[in-house]
């Protein structure tokens, strides 16, 4: 479930709806730079009401979805 809506979440802030996501897709072959991240992170944690520590090891929208699942649990 948390996968799925961190996808739903990039798809719409990328206009993109048919972008392919996967756990080890990177930051960077999604195209989105350190103000996109930064960006992009914010709205995931509104939407899961939650925070999450930005640091140089978030590299992959799995090391997100891991981030939120431990918060959430």
């Amino acid at each position: 479930m948390v996968f799925e809506k961190v996808v739903e979440i990039l798809r719409n802030y990328k206009e993109e709806p048919e972008l392919e996501v996967t756990m080890e897709s990177s930051f960077e072959e999604l195209e989105l730079d350190s103000l996109d991240t930064v960006e992009l992170v914010m709205e995931i944690e509104e939407s899961f009401d939650t925070s999450i520590e930005m640091d140089s090891e978030l590299k992959t929208i799995g090391d997100v979805v891991g981030l939120i699942e431990k918060a959430i649990a």
